[in-house]
């Protein structure tokens, strides 16, 4: 699931290559809104399994744990009541990963990255999402195998991950935002394609064809019923559909995440034993977390503090960026912009409308 920015066609990046200029917080609000549907979705299931299933499930999820990873050199927590929540999606080629959408990237990116903050009252959240080619200083921190990776100034955001892993993600954000994060999720490809095959497929319907796109993918103006495999090349193509920009892959993407979500409750999944299962199955495997989330029963309890979040009390922001002055296929971070967004984060206050606006997208 790729986050993407749009971009002018004059300035093309390296994940859009051309587009129109679009209005951040119509699009990007909705686009925010759709993945933490679709995370929530994937807790609230398997927390409704029977607990006799928990063991298997439980075993399903992998965990990584970000506190020793990252030591005490880490912001202070300002408001103990607050919860703040890292979550990616990784293109990851790894496991099963790898046969997927023609597993020919090595190693993995976060192709979409995103802080919610939750406050004390678990009844609303803003989710920050940060463009994955903002330039940015990376900390120094530790790889996999115990090597030391250096600090390095001017770095694709997107690039941490695969250097370095989850820990060293975290750690980036702490340090550009002086915001404690409290917890991290990641989703990957195979599992998105088995929450698809789990629910029979997803219908979508096109109002105009995809002509060979990301995977060869082709399909004709109506209606489809989509599996798994061909979900993903769907929320993939960018060539073959519409202009061919990044922008026609994002409403792709939020097309298919709703018709997903309709799917699911026109299915009335959670009450049906064996599809509930099928679902948290498929869930539960596509989830890395930090290990204080690394189990069926903090999932559950963690969902149930926050059902009082729904699209209605969901704010989802750009984090304010600028073309880069010297690579102008860059951007960088705006200031004082992100500044007054962080600090409102932080202290878990409202965000001001300054802090919304984005150079770079002229919102």
């Amino acid at each position: 699931m790729t986050q993407d920015t749009a971009i002018p066609s004059h300035r093309r990046t390296a994940e859009g290559r051309g587009g129109r200029p679009r209005k951040p917080r119509s699009r990007g609000r909705r686009i925010g809104r759709v993945i933490l549907w679709v995370l929530l979705v994937l807790v609230l299931v398997s927390a409704g399994v029977g607990w006799w299933m928990y063991s298997h499930l439980n075993g399903n999820i992998d965990s990584v744990d970000i506190n020793k990873a990252l030591g005490d050199d880490r912001p202070e927590k300002v408001t103990s009541t607050a919860k703040d929540i890292l979550i990616l999606g990784s293109d990851s080629r790894a496991g099963a990963n790898g046969e997927l959408d023609h597993g020919n990237v090595s190693g993995a990116r976060s192709d979409t990255t995103m802080l919610v903050h939750i406050p004390g009252g678990r009844s609303k959240a803003t989710a920050v999402s940060i463009p994955r080619d903002t330039l940015v200083t990376r900390p120094e921190c530790l790889k996999s195998d115990g090597a030391v990776l250096p600090s390095k100034k001017r770095v694709m955001f997107n690039s941490i991950y695969s250097l370095a892993g989850p820990a060293c993600v975290v750690k980036t954000v702490e340090q550009m935002s002086g915001v404690r994060v409290d917890h991290f999720v990641e989703i990957d490809f195979s599992g998105f394609k088995e929450l698809v095959d789990a629910l029979g497929g997803v219908p979508v319907t096109l109002d105009e064809p995809i002509k060979g796109g990301k995977g060869g993918l082709t399909l004709s103006k109506g209606t489809h019923r989509l599996d798994g495999t061909e979900a993903l090349a769907f929320v993939r193509t960018r060539y073959g559909y519409g202009d061919g920009s990044d922008l026609g892959r994002i409403g792709l993407q939020q097309q298919f995440m709703l018709a997903m979500l309709t799917e699911i409750k026109k299915q009335d999944a959670l009450s049906n034993p064996a599809r509930l299962y099928k679902l948290a199955d498929a869930g539960t495997k596509s989830l890395t977390t930090d290990s204080d989330l690394g189990s069926l029963k903090a999932l559950a309890d963690f969902a149930g503090s926050m059902k009082g979040v729904d699209a209605s009390s969901m704010d989802t922001i750009m984090l304010p960026v600028s073309y880069d002055k010297v690579d102008p296929n860059r951007v960088v971070v705006a200031e004082p912009q992100a500044s007054q967004l962080w600090e409102a984060i932080k202290n878990d206050q409202s965000v001001p409308d300054e802090a919304r606006k984005s150079p770079a997208t002229g919102g």
